[in-house]
């Protein structure tokens, strides 16, 4: 390598370097106002539809029968009108002869015991394992996708296993986990593998945990409500705008979610990746904890999470970690009482502290819990009730695996 070439990078570097330890990348970088299409929200894949289904094919959940054997998927608020041979945006669906079919029943991608903070979900079961699952496919095309590899693939382009939703729950329960997590890709594409495993797991006394973008209708929100324990819902921004440009979706059908699952009791966690020079926009952040605090209260956990540069994006920078800091403040000074930072290991913002006495209450160091403080549903010092589900309703107690699964970080 010549001089100038390595000088040229040495000046790139360094400068880089700089601007990330200098605070907002608000101020510095040019990616306030990021070029590109305003919207990137998926197409219909004409004619792409397998000419035979496959052993992994599933009739769909929703949908209606049109004429001449169209039809229009029911589930997420794309609403993919496909004609006999077509393929959904998400990919996973197709129109075989005037009929709706999945093709990731029973196939899925990844499966992978993990600690149950990884989804994130702080306030739910703490220190216990999970049965993760995910099929190929995702109704999104965000540019920061950080499992693009699987959410942005048809089922037959990756690699995947045979598990059918009763073989999952018994691999689960072998496992000794306490719940399965619908995970990593987009599971709402996957809706009726995880709705009849998630029935067959309650059957089983499993936990239910869905890990997502919350792109979906309200009818399949509803009925997967019916057999849901948990969830940890992406809220990638708080701009309509911002949504159509970085992700190829909508807001207003999110914000649905987050109500729904509030009015129907099931306990939610809220996550944001911080992705440099999109989401980082204080008066944005400040506009999304106002609504956050008006439509749900301010007991749900919201995540600040460490963006870092993958998929189409990696010409950002990662999130300094002082940004997520300043906003993790800004959240909790609007009023939401539990918000934490994840990607950043060993940041006070891991942990959980009572929000009426401050006393640290759980200290997370990686996915160990080496301080726990809550009795059953209370706060040790002042026994103030901390929101979330604590222990099970069998009183069983917390218990603290060392085992961590493959990491793959949600976005």
């Amino acid at each position: 390598m010549d001089s100038m070439s390595w000088s040229r990078r040495r000046f790139i570097g360094c400068t880089a370097v700089m601007l990330c330890s200098a605070g907002s990348s608000m101020a510095l970088w040019p990616f306030s106002t990021p070029g590109g299409p305003s919207d990137i929200h998926g197409r219909i894949f004409k004619g792409d539809a397998p000419k035979t289904l496959w052993k992994w094919s599933h009739e769909a959940y929703a949908y209606r029968k049109l004429s001449k054997d169209r039809v229009v998927c029911g589930i997420c608020p794309n609403r993919c009108l496909l004609s006999p041979g077509d393929r959904s945006v998400c990919r996973s669906k197709v129109n075989v002869a005037g009929k709706l079919y999945s093709l990731t029943y029973g196939n899925p991608c990844a499966v992978h015991v993990d600690p149950i903070e990884k989804k994130p979900l702080f306030h739910f079961l703490p220190a216990s394992r999970t049965f993760s699952i995910a099929a190929a496919g995702c109704n999104f095309r965000c540019l920061n996708c950080q499992n693009w590899e699987i959410s942005q693939a048809k089922p037959h382009e990756v690699r995947h296993s045979e598990l059918f939703p009763d073989q999952a729950v018994e691999q689960a329960l072998n496992a000794g986990v306490r719940s399965i997590a619908y995970t990593y890709s987009e599971p709402v594409t996957f809706f009726e593998y995880m709705m009849s495993t998630a029935s067959a797991a309650k059957a089983g006394g499993l936990k239910n945990l869905w890990i997502s973008n919350g792109y979906i209708n309200q009818k399949p929100l509803l009925d997967l409500c019916k057999v849901l324990d948990a969830a940890n819902v992406n809220l990638k921004s708080y701009s309509d705008k911002l949504y159509m440009k970085l992700n190829g979706g909508q807001l207003q059908p999110v914000l649905n979610t987050f109500k729904t699952l509030h009015d129907q009791g099931i306990h939610f966690e809220m996550t944001t990746l911080m992705v440099t020079g999109y989401v980082d926009d204080p008066d944005m952040f400040k506009r999304m904890c106002e609504w956050i605090l008006t439509a749900t209260g301010p007991d749900h956990p919201l995540h600040l999470l460490r963006f870092f540069p993958r998929y189409k994006l990696e010409r950002l920078p990662p999130t300094p970690v002082s940004v997520l800091t300043r906003f993790r403040e800004i959240a909790m000074a609007e009023g939401i009482r539990y918000v934490y930072v994840g990607n950043v290991p060993g940041h006070d913002g891991n942990n959980t502290y009572c929000h009426q006495c401050h006393r640290l209450l759980v200290e997370r160091r990686g996915y160990h819990i080496p301080t726990f403080n809550i009795s059953g549903q209370h706060c040790k010092f002042c026994g103030t009730q901390i929101p979330g589900v604590w222990n099970d309703h069998s009183g069983g107690q917390i218990q603290n695996p060392n085992t961590a699964g493959r990491e793959m970080v949600t976005g």
